[in-house]
């Protein structure tokens, strides 16, 4: 009769596949990871925000309201969204630093540009407003989410919802939705009421995704 082998908890063990438990250890990001980072969460965010549009919806932030004045003034979304967001840099000075306010003042100038590039390049004949306003508030969150990640955000809300979730742990997500009701409650000034409501189901979707993900131990890089 043989002895069964007694499995030591020490003892090094065969690889098997990816792992999906990380070590409990943050991980600094190169300036390599931050730029494609950046990039790729403002051409998401961006993407999304031109579906919104495209779909005549809104949704939070001084994103949703850069969209409601382009609507009411017909002037074009990247120069609104530039604009609206100035007076945040300030805040972002003085609560989160210079190398948050820089990046974020690169996210913000590079989702001006690329609506530029998708309008250009991106001809819809026609969309469906619920695929629209659901898809690229979807798309909006995932966008933001990757800037988070890598110390930037949009301005505005971002900035505030961030400062709240660092000082008090209130998540920024939660913080950014309460915004985002005030804003969508002011378009009913402007589109209809069913686009006001449907924008108000894509604005939770949005923030689900930001307070689903980011939060303290959920993402361990910096």
């Amino acid at each position: 009769m043989t002895s069964e082998p007694i499995d030591d908890p020490d003892a090094p063990r065969a690889a098997t596949g990816p792992s999906l438990v990380f070590d409990d250890q943050s991980t600094q990001h190169s300036w390599a990871e931050d730029v494609l980072g950046i990039l790729t969460g403002t051409f998401v965010a961006s993407l999304g925000l031109f579906l919104l549009q495209s779909a005549g919806s809104v949704t939070g932030g001084t994103a949703g309201l850069s969209l409601l004045l382009g609507y009411a003034t017909a002037w074009p979304f990247w120069l609104l969204f530039a604009v609206i967001n100035l007076p945040f840099a300030v805040l972002a000075v003085w609560q989160r630093g210079w190398s948050f306010t820089v990046r974020t003042a690169i996210s913000i100038g590079l989702v001006s540009g690329w609506s530029i590039v998708h309008q250009s390049m991106l001809v819809l004949e026609s969309l469906d407003p619920v695929y629209g306003t659901l898809g690229g508030n979807l798309l909006a969150g995932v966008g933001l989410l990757i800037l988070f990640r890598h110390r930037a955000s949009l301005g505005g809300v971002n900035i505030v919802a961030l400062i709240v979730q660092d000082r008090w742990g209130f998540r920024a997500g939660w913080t950014m939705m309460i915004f985002d009701v005030l804003i969508i409650a002011s378009a009913l000034l402007v589109v209809s009421v069913w686009s006001v409501l449907l924008s108000a189901v894509g604005a939770v979707v949005l923030n689900l995704v930001l307070a689903l993900n980011h939060r303290p131990g959920r993402y361990i890089g910096h």
